[in-house]
């Protein structure tokens, strides 16, 4: 049995099919309930990084067979010293040291790259839940990671949301939303409030829970965002906002949004939420959250899953999505290793 390791980049067009075919069955045989594992976004993933993001891509071959993949993201304007990692093995490989082949791969890079740490996904089953295979897990704990934050997806079915319960909580939120009104948009964000969202795409680094990971403020400007759009564009994802505009200061203080992918009509993921520390208390989350719930279905009438993803400490905002009829899938533990 032989097992090679080889890098592989944007230029590069079998190798990326071979690896998009082990990501492809991987998501098939791991998430039976996510999307068809995209093609347009794993190809653009390569093409257009997310900026401030180098990404060093290598593919596993068992016997000559493709058999695993590694992206290994190296953030460049924040967070130097860290480094987050997908790695995958086709279903039909596994237990064969294609993974472990993989992690040694990944160290000998950030040994290079000068980096102290990475930090990688894996999923775990809820009791009640879906079966969900705690493989991941037990290889993350037998190389030396530690569970550094623990997640928990959630999903909505929105054609089962009681809308007379929702127009009462809406009606609740603006009522205590006096001095504020809400904006939307579909796609780019408008030139006039692109400062206002770097600001608060900042403060999700800062605001949000993060338990024991080693994890600094990333550094958001407009040129980032604009950068991020881009990239999510080439991915083929359509994003739908809402933020909520403090009348006397005009500045955008909270920001919710909601994207699909190329793959699924039927799929979107609730992203961000972030309300601006100086105005909480005004249920600015649960007002913007509502109101794109019906932005994004009026546009998008064949969803049929929102999937989201809380820390599990983070108690206000699992409140908020539970009231509007988010419930429990499974578990995502990011495990964190010190080299």
């Amino acid at each position: 049995m032989s097992i090679t390791i080889a890098p592989f980049d944007a230029a590069d067009p079998a190798a990326i099919d071979e690896a998009y075919r082990v990501g492809a069955a991987a998501n098939d045989a791991d998430l039976p309930d996510f999307p068809p594992f995209c093609r347009q976004r794993f190809e653009a993933m390569l093409t257009h990084p997310m900026p401030g993001t180098v990404t060093l891509w290598a593919l596993a071959r068992l016997d000559g067979v493709p058999a695993g993949y590694l992206a290994l993201d190296l953030p460049q304007l924040d967070n130097t010293e860290n480094a987050t990692v997908e790695l995958v093995v086709h279903p039909e490989h596994r237990r064969r040291g294609v993974g472990r082949a993989l992690h040694e791969h990944c160290l000998r890079l950030l040994r290079e790259q000068s980096r102290k740490r990475v930090i990688g996904m894996a999923v775990m089953e809820l009791p009640g839940g879906p079966a969900r295979s705690a493989a991941g897990a037990a290889f993350a704990a037998a190389l030396g990671a530690q569970p550094a934050l623990v997640e928990i997806r959630r999903r909505l079915d929105p054609t089962r949301v009681d809308q007379g319960a929702l127009d009462v909580l809406l009606a609740d939120a603006r009522a205590h939303a006096a001095g504020y009104r809400t904006v939307r948009w579909h796609g780019l964000v408008p030139e006039e409030y692109v400062a206002d969202i770097a600001y608060l795409d900042g403060r999700l680094s800062i605001d949000a829970p993060l338990g024991d990971l080693e994890w600094e403020a990333e550094q958001v400007d407009a040129e980032r965002i604009r950068g991020t759009e881009r990239a999510l564009a080439a991915r083929g994802r359509r994003q739908y906002h809402v933020a909520a505009q403090h009348d006397e200061s005009g500045k955008l203080v909270a920001w919710t949004l909601l994207d699909l992918g190329a793959s699924a009509d039927w799929h979107a993921f609730q992203q961000i939420t972030i309300v601006d520390p100086a105005h909480r208390g005004h249920r600015l989350g649960l007002l913007t959250k509502i109101e794109n719930l019906r932005h994004l279905l009026a546009h998008e009438p064949a969803v049929r899953a929102i999937d989201t993803f809380n820390a599990a400490e983070n108690s206000h905002m699992i409140v908020i999505n539970e009231q509007l009829g988010f419930r429990p899938v499974d578990g995502w533990t990011d495990w964190q290793l010190t080299i």
